[in-house]
This record gives C-alpha cells, structure tokens and sequence, in this order.
C-alpha cells in the first residue's frame, strides 16, 4: 500500500485526521465523524506498519524502534503537511496524521473577531494562552494571528516559534519568523524558551505549555517584556489559570499568582463544533481579558468568581463559552445535541432541553 495514495484521501476527503491501526481499516476524521476507507477492509500488522514506515526515514525508524513512540512532520508534495504520532499498541504499530494545510487560514476565516484580533494586536508584552482539548484548533488560532502580523501589519518583529513537531511553515515577510522543532532544533521547550531569550525575540511562541519548568520560564519570559503565546489542554479560562496554579508546590502558589497576575493578559478557549448548516466545523471560543478586577482574583485565589466578571464584561469583549456555543446555536449554525455535554451552567441546559 503507498502513503501517498492515503493522504491523498485524506485531503481530498478534508479530513482533519487519519488513523492507521491493525485490525481496523484506515480511518479518516471528517468534520468531527469517522470515517472507514473503501473498501473498509482492516489492516493487517504487516500493513499498518509498513504504512507507518513509509513515513520515516532510516534515523526516525531506528529511534522508534528503541522508544516505541515519535512525533514527527511529514511534508507531502505541494498538497499539505502531516503532523505525525507513530506509536505501538498490542505489539503493532499505529500512526495518527493530523493534516495541516500549507496556508494558514485568515482569521477571519476561523471565526476570529475583529475585536479580539484587535486586543493581541495591541499587546505589547506579557503572556496569551489558548486552550482547549486535542483537536481544537488552537495551533490554527495562533498560526492566524503570527501570519496576520507577518503579512498585513507594518511593524517588523522578531518572531521565535518552539513547537513539537513544526506545524505551519511560516517564512519571513514583514517579521523575521525562526521556528524551532523538537528533537532537531532544540531538545526540549524549556531549554528552547530559555535560549529565545538571548535571541533578542518580540514574540516567543511555546507550543504548549507541558510541565513546571516550562512554565516558570514562561512566565519570566513575560516578565521581561516580551509577549509569550503558548497553549494548554485545559477548557475554560478559570480552570487555565488554576491549572498553572497547581502545577507548582503548595509554598509557591500565593508568589505564582501574584505574577500571572501582572503578566497574564488574555486566555482564549475554544472548542471545535460539528455544523449543521454545512460539511465543516465551527470553533466556539471563550474569551477572558486581564482586567484590574480580574488581576485583583488572581492575587486573592478567587478564580472562581472569574466567570461573573467574564458574564459581566460583554461590552470589553469577553465572553463566557456557554454564551459562545448558545449563540451558535440560536444561529443554527450547531445543534442543540452538540452544545449541551459542553455547557457548564445547569440552569443553561434546563432551559435548552
């Protein structure tokens, strides 16, 4: 079986995912729905690995096959790049292909407001987080926004991505764009973040924020005077900064919130949606500004009372993801069956239902 002929289906398919696993056939994720080849004929282990293989070269494969998992980027012709998860599961090998496209979508394509693009444009400095589970769109969010400054401002930055692996290729134009990849550029996040700091950077992108020492470097990254977007896997505002938060000892905490509550200055969350009025998805995006009323729960470990100013603060832009996902549905742009597992407010879904 060849690779090609396989990521040709999934682009042709606009598939967001491919799956290849022995004993299922090859699977792709179209708008938020599996979807088996034809003929769904399962693959044998002999397939499954010798597709997975295609994949790699001859140092790639001597290195899974001493660790067992890798993530790679495989560039495919002129039709799209593959962030690749290569991995064994009951002694086969596996792969999981997210499908990248070579151009990054305009964020107004992606259901950017103008008033959100406009609050990051004026931030100079200091830490933006966008969150939201695997497969939400968040690396799509941020690349938006990176090309929007290298293409359509006039302002030139430096700007130094660490990602694992490389998504988006973005080559310099207005800004200097350096992007680092796990692995071959940099040996982790935290050495990479703390190297972007000699590197004279306006803008430091960190893939994700994975662990403690990411994080504190981050944070005085920020500190320092540069603007620092990173992602977590956390899926509202209030739960990100708690997740931080926790992640450092007991003793730490009242320090850590005292300086994510001078250098944190926007959390967007989002969640990818399935449409019922067209064959795509739509992302629902919650939206929390660093005001001084916001600043002030930091500080005093009130991140549960977050969500009232969020509720409070739709004039400033804000938004709460409940408020997000009812407006997409009173729109009829998502069903009702989508939105409800993911509304927090019970009294929301009593009157939905």
């Amino acid at each position: 079986m060849r690779i090609g002929d396989v990521l040709e289906e999934a682009v042709r398919r606009e598939a967001s995912d491919l799956i290849i696993s022995a004993g299922a056939p090859i699977t792709y994720h179209v708008h938020g729905v599996l979807e088996p080849n034809e003929p769904a004929t399962p693959l044998t282990p002999r397939d499954s690995q010798d597709l997975a293989y295609q994949l790699l070269n001859e140092e790639q494969r001597k290195t899974f096959e001493q660790v067992f998992e890798l993530d790679l980027a495989f560039h495919y012709r002129d039709l799209a790049r593959f962030r690749v998860s290569v991995y064994r599961q009951r002694g086969t090998v596996a792969a999981v292909l997210r499908l990248v496209p070579l151009s990054v979508p305009h964020y107004t394509d992606i259901g950017i407001t103008e008033k959100l693009m406009g609050r990051l444009l004026t931030t100079p400095n200091g830490l933006v987080l966008v969150t939201g589970p695997t497969g939400a769109g968040k690396s799509t969010t941020v690349a938006s926004f990176l090309s929007y400054l290298n293409t359509e401002t006039d302002i030139a930055r430096h700007i130094i991505t660490i990602e694992d692996p490389i998504e988006f290729l973005l080559s310099s134009q207005v800004c200097i764009i350096d992007q680092r990849e796990l692995g071959s550029d940099t040996q982790n996040y935290a050495i990479g973040l703390r190297s972007a700091l000699r590197q004279m950077p306006h803008i430091i992108f960190v893939g994700e924020m994975r662990d403690r020492s990411t994080m504190e470097i981050a944070l005085t990254a920020a500190e320092t005077g540069n603007l620092v977007i990173s992602t977590l896997s956390t899926q509202s505002a209030s739960k990100t900064i708690n997740r931080i938060i926790d992640v450092f000892p007991l003793e730490d905490q009242a320090e850590v919130r005292t300086r994510l509550a001078l250098t944190l200055k926007a959390v967007i969350s989002q969640v990818l949606l399935r449409r019922m009025d067209m064959p795509k998805r739509v992302a629902a995006r919650e939206v929390l500004y660093i005001t001084s009323s916001v600043s002030n729960l930091i500080r005093e470990g009130k991140i549960h009372q977050i969500d009232n100013v969020i509720a409070s603060s739709y004039d400033q832009g804000m938004v709460l993801l409940d408020d997000s996902l009812l407006e997409l549905h009173r729109n009829g742009i998502v069903d009702a069956a989508s939105i409800i597992p993911r509304l927090q407010d019970t009294e929301k879904i009593r009157l939905l239902v």
